[in-house]
């Protein structure tokens, strides 16, 4: 009867360590199971198929980089990087990630790019190479063109099964965000405020709708109507620049914008100087916890290359789903 016992906490003992490994939809766990050859058999040119399809569609349309990185984010900070933010609202029965109202914004080109790999892919290698891990080399791969540094992706991911705007809300940081907040939001994710720094450095490319940072520059409390905290001249020439906001909401201004098609530093350069367009980049600089990375970063750019691919990669692990969690779809837009 003991010996039946013994048994018996031994498989529940068991049972329980198997459903601490595999549960919550892919954790620590299915991270380790990537790996950077996980296709070496069954399909040892994704890299190569990749990176030339996200070469083509770059020079293109140069404002691929900025919108593909950003879509990689979104996807991973909502769920894990699943592809869930990739689910066209046509495609769903109810309304998925990518209807939520602060995803209406990603770019179609970042969209096209995933796409355009994805049906390269099916034909190289069908139903094998998911649409995250797509995602994820894409990312990596504009930072490179674009002056960035480059380093090795883990691949394995699945996409997920299911994509819901509702699940949106709450989990990424808007444009108006203190430091501090955004640090509590990270935090929830397992980042640092360094790492928070590092990601942020994305902003050295692409750009935003003056709508993003319009309550900055009119009928701000200050004695100029614009937010103290920006350079005088930058303001006054974002007031002009975005005068007719309203009737055109797709009036844009750069993130960086004194080198604004290079990934490099000259972002960090810019918050000290009143240059950060987003109040959460402005945020970044008055927040004692990031403004010594912020510091960091502007005075080298080594530390700032090194930080940021070792925080992609970090991104590119949260919540992974991989084996039976997810599903390789055949196209990307439809669960």
């Amino acid at each position: 009867m003991g010996a039946l016992l013994l048994r018996c906490a031994l498989l529940a003992l068991a049972a329980g360590l198997v459903a601490a490994r595999g549960g919550g939809g892919g954790g620590a766990g299915a991270a380790g199971r990537l790996s950077p050859n996980y296709y070496r058999h069954s399909c040892p040119r994704v890299e190569r198929i990749v990176a030339d399809v996200v070469a083509a569609k770059q020079r293109a349309n140069p404002s691929t980089a900025a919108g593909t990185l950003r879509l990689f984010f979104h996807d991973c900070f909502v769920g894990g990087c699943d592809a869930s933010v990739l689910v066209s609202p046509l495609s769903a029965d109810r309304s998925p990630e990518r209807a939520a109202e602060i995803n209406l914004s990603l770019p179609g080109d970042s969209f096209d790019v995933v796409a355009r790999a994805k049906a390269a892919l099916e034909v190289a290698c069908p139903g094998t190479v998911s649409c995250a891990d797509i995602l994820a080399l894409a990312a990596r791969d504009l930072v490179g063109i674009l002056g960035g540094p480059r380093f090795p992706v883990a691949l394995g991911r699945r996409d997920a099964r299911r994509s819901d705007a509702r699940d949106v809300e709450g989990n990424l940081p808007r444009t108006n965000m203190s430091a501090r907040a955004m640090a509590v939001l990270f935090a929830r994710k397992g980042f640092t405020p360094r790492e928070l720094v590092a990601l942020a450095g994305a902003h050295t490319v692409g750009f935003s709708h003056c709508g993003e940072f319009a309550h900055r520059l009119y009928s701000f409390r200050s004695a100029d109507g614009y937010d103290p905290s920006l350079n005088p001249a930058f303001a006054r020439a974002l007031q002009s620049s975005c005068a007719n906001y309203r009737s055109d909401p797709t009036i844009s201004i750069f993130n960086d914008i004194m080198t604004p098609g290079k990934f490099d530093e000259v972002y960090f350069k810019n918050l000290p100087r009143g240059l950060g367009l987003l109040a959460s980049d402005a945020a970044l600089w008055e927040y004692p916890a990031t403004r010594v990375f912020v510091q960091r970063y502007a005075d080298n750019r080594t530390a700032f290359f090194e930080d940021f691919a070792a925080a992609m990669q970090k991104l590119g692990a949260v919540g992974v789903k991989t084996g039976r969690q997810g599903v390789v779809r055949r196209h990307c837009d439809v669960l």
